[in-house]
């Protein structure tokens, strides 16, 4: 060691330690940081030029960068942090997206969900974003795929099998109570007063939602031109309203039927309040297990829940349940039909995720398979009517008043739940307004004996001012 001098140890001791500094610098958390904002915000401004949407985005440092020439910085989707980036670059799903939002990962602020999602929506976006350049995708991957991803994990979602395609009869009850036994309170957040959920009707567009909702139970009463005495039954009968109503304006001894518990409640009430008892009746059953028979049978909002396997059997047994020349008003979404079955009963991600996080067992059929199936159970149909801007316009309603009791629906049922009502509210807007689902009112009558229907030989009975009872005076006895 005596030949050996100070600098000689000194020098390699400082060279390796001039690596590790570099080596930190050129890989540690502050430089990796800056690296991802740096890829980050030249992925923005790729998408802006293939975009050129009018909104903003903001980083989780601050920064705010314009989608398209015209972005409002007002109106900005942000994003958390690298986390949500990496997270969906490891599983680029519909799902994950899902998750991040309703964990607050990912948000937007300036307006509400519904405008903001129409405000940033560009015709062809997938198409356009399609393609990215290789040396941007490397880029970004390097700097986003390693990196610790933001957590995706949600306390709300359905536990079993959210299809409902191996589904029995029992587990009907599970699906309705997890989608409506959030509570009445928080549906009293967004629905209009007398607690309707399912699609209003539309006089004039810029109606309320109250008296749209008012007009699609009088409607669906002049559709089935209830008159006194008659037994009108409900199924799925929700919160009470359509049995009170026509029990209240056209004398008819109604009874509903539902497998919420919150909903009984409400509607128990509601009798008891409107002095129904003995006109009015509800219980918590199944469909499968009601005794007819009835004069008139409505289903509002039901049929979405029984399954295409199963919409045969759902026929047959509304159809028992009826007198000959009884009438029945089936009122449900559906989806456009396809050329084969098989096309149409696959399970496309987004049905996927409405099953698994808020409608749990729903099944959406197409018109033409419903049709056929009440053909083949002994029914003449009618009358078949499209509602979907209606239905469009009211999920709008519900969709901006609930974000309007944000504080309240969050102290109610949490953020998360919160984030993923609104999506879904808003998911129905545009679904039903572009016409990726439908909703038909469909009228028909059982036809067990041969011979006329019965029914009015126009439609003015639906539309005319004065009751239903005088338009049955004026044709003769009803169906």
């Amino acid at each position: 060691m005596a030949g050996v001098g100070v600098n000689a140890i000194v020098q390699p001791a400082r060279k390796s330690q001039c690596q590790s500094e570099w080596i930190r610098n050129m890989f540690g958390t502050e430089a990796r940081s800056q690296r991802q904002l740096r890829r980050a915000k030249e992925l923005v401004t790729y998408l802006r030029g293939r975009l050129n949407t009018p909104v903003s985005v903001r980083l989780w440092d601050g920064t705010v960068m314009p989608m398209g020439d015209n972005a409002d910085p007002n109106l900005q989707l942000t994003i958390s942090g690298p986390g949500v980036i990496g997270a969906f670059l490891r599983r680029p799903k519909a799902d994950t997206l899902l998750r991040l939002y309703a964990r607050g990962a990912i948000g937007y602020t300036g307006t509400d969900l519904v405008s903001f999602i129409e405000t940033a929506r560009v015709k062809n976006s997938r198409k356009k974003s399609r393609g990215l350049p290789l040396g941007l995708i490397a880029r970004f991957a390097s700097s986003f795929l390693l990196a610790k991803g933001e957590s995706t994990d949600v306390e709300h979602r359905f536990a079993g099998d959210e299809t409902g395609l191996k589904r029995e009869q029992k587990d009907n009850q599970d699906f309705i109570q997890f989608h409506y036994d959030v509570s009445n309170e928080f549906y009293k957040l967004f629905l209009d007063k007398n607690m309707l959920y399912s699609c209003g009707y539309f006089h004039d567009w810029n109606e309320s939602l109250e008296q749209a909702q008012i007009n699609k139970l009088d409607m669906i009463c002049r559709k089935l031109q209830l008159k006194k005495g008659e037994r009108m039954l409900d199924i799925g009968c929700g919160w009470g309203a359509l049995i009170c109503h026509a029990a209240k304006n056209y004398g008819v001894i109604a009874h509903g039927i539902t497998l919420s518990k919150e909903q009984l409640a409400i509607t128990q009430e509601k009798i008891v309040k409107l002095g129904l008892e003995g006109q009015v009746t509800a219980e918590l059953k199944d469909y499968a297990y009601v005794e007819g028979p009835f004069d008139k049978i409505s289903s509002i909002g039901m049929v979405e829940h029984v399954g295409i396997d199963n919409m045969a059997d759902y026929m047959a047994k509304v159809s028992s349940l009826l007198n000959d020349r009884g009438m029945f008003l089936n009122h449900g979404i559906t989806r456009p039909g396809k050329l084969t079955d098989k096309a149409f009963r696959r399970m496309s991600p987004e049905r996927r995720l409405l099953a698994t996080y808020i409608f749990p067992g729903g099944e959406l059929d197409h018109l033409g398979h419903m049709i056929q199936c009440m053909e083949s159970k002994s029914f003449d149909v009618h009358d078949v009517e499209g509602w979907r801007d209606h239905y469009s316009l009211t999920c709008r309603h519900w969709c901006q008043r609930l974000e309007a009791n944000r504080e309240e629906a969050i102290r109610q049922i949490g953020e998360e739940k919160f984030r993923m009502w609104t999506l879904y509210l808003a998911g129905c807007v545009f679904a039903l307004g572009d016409g990726g689902a439908r909703i038909y009112q469909t009228v028909a009558t059982k036809h067990k004996a041969k011979g006329l229907s019965g029914m009015p030989c126009t439609r003015q009975h639906l539309y005319q001012d004065a009751p239903v009872q005088a338009t049955v005076q004026k044709y003769g006895k009803a169906a």
